[in-house]
């Protein structure tokens, strides 16, 4: 009885459970004080044992990691500061001295903000926000690029031609005509590593003989949380970690059935005396669609879950920085925060 007692308690405490009508458990209870026995007393030597980050894939713009260890607040935290708190350099200022595109100044403006930098933004400074100096610019804190292109007819096009490709050059303005201009000494600090957009292939807009686009833009340092396009993440996201237990033994064509609910790769079915049965494999693939559930003879045969501490972070860059360097800044940002309210508790003592 005591086992079974333990159990539960371990279950309410560890996982989140996944059933037909309800999600159970999703709420943390592991708080000290809740479950007699239990001293759920934060502890740092404790916390120091149970966490750990697993990296499982990593690319050039892609980082999968696990988690392990910590409270769902503190993920999120996390993933929010992946989102909006990692600066980043992007178009800021638009000047246009010519546009007889189609394309509206202010449209074309919004599109060139949001075309990705490639530039370290950490061997730059945030701009003064001092009305005086907003109009000037400097090495350390501004990067000054310049799209300057017109359409023109192309003589050696066939007369029978009506591809606008073969027909008029520079008809299509892309990411790559978008030029940069050194300020001060940047042509030196940056002489390894030439400042361009991260993509050279974005649509910017279309022109017609005659039509041309004289554009000088400034980009500074900035953070997601004043405007998007400082973000430096496509995505981040996290899910927590499934858990498939199989409660009874499923053969034959259940088990045939019961491999096709989950995504492939999850369950896989082994020959034991010449029947195949059904195993749980890497319950890591599975997407909780709960399809398993739409089966009347299959859904008491398995337990779906997730483990509450284990999550499994996703985050793509945009291409301006690694997606391991946004992680380790994103860990560098939360630390600050916390210095900085340990900093505050000590004055408030103080005072």
């Amino acid at each position: 009885m005591m086992a079974d007692i333990s159990r539960n308690v371990e279950e309410v405490r560890n996982r989140i459970i996944l059933e037909e009508f309800c999600v159970r458990n999703v709420h943390t209870t592991d708080f000290p004080g809740n479950y007699p026995g239990y001293d759920d007393t934060w502890d740092m030597q404790t916390f120091q044992k149970s966490f750990r980050i697993d990296v499982a894939q990593l690319t050039e713009n892609l980082m999968e990691f696990d988690m392990v260890g910590i409270d769902a607040a503190i993920a999120n935290a996390f993933r929010r500061i992946l989102l909006a708190e990692v600066p980043t350099m992007a178009i800021e200022k638009v000047f246009i001295y010519n546009n007889t595109s189609i394309v509206q100044d202010e449209v074309l403006a919004q599109r060139l903000g949001l075309i990705p930098i490639k530039a370290d933004p950490f061997l730059f400074e945030y701009r003064s926000t001092d009305e005086s100096a907003e109009e000037e610019v400097s090495e350390i804190d501004t990067i000054q690029l310049s799209l300057k292109i017109k359409c023109n007819r192309n003589a050696r096009a066939s007369k029978d031609s009506s591809d606008p490709q073969e027909l008029y050059l520079n008809n299509k303005v892309f990411s790559r005509d978008i030029k940069w201009v050194p300020i001060g000494n940047q042509a030196d600090v940056f002489a390894d590593s030439s400042i361009t957009p991260v993509h050279d292939d974005i649509l910017i807009a279309l022109l017609r003989p005659g039509q041309e686009l004289d554009i000088i833009m400034h980009c500074v340092k900035g953070i997601g949380k004043d405007h998007a396009k400082f973000s430096p993440v496509a995505t981040a996201s996290y899910r927590l970690l499934p858990e498939i237990t199989l409660l009874d033994t499923v053969k034959g064509e259940k088990a045939e059935r019961l491999k096709r609910c989950f995504s492939q790769g999850v369950i896989e079915l082994e020959d034991v005396n010449g029947s195949k049965v059904a195993k749980v494999v890497n319950s890591r693939l599975d997407t909780s669609s709960r399809e398993i559930l739409r089966h009347d003879d299959l859904k008491n045969v398995v337990k779906l879950g997730r483990v509450r501490d284990h999550f499994i972070f996703s985050v793509e860059s945009t291409g301006i920085l690694p997606p391991n360097v946004l992680v380790t800044e994103a860990i560098k940002v939360l630390m600050a925060k916390c210095q900085r309210f340990l900093h505050e508790l000590d004055s408030t003592d103080i005072d």
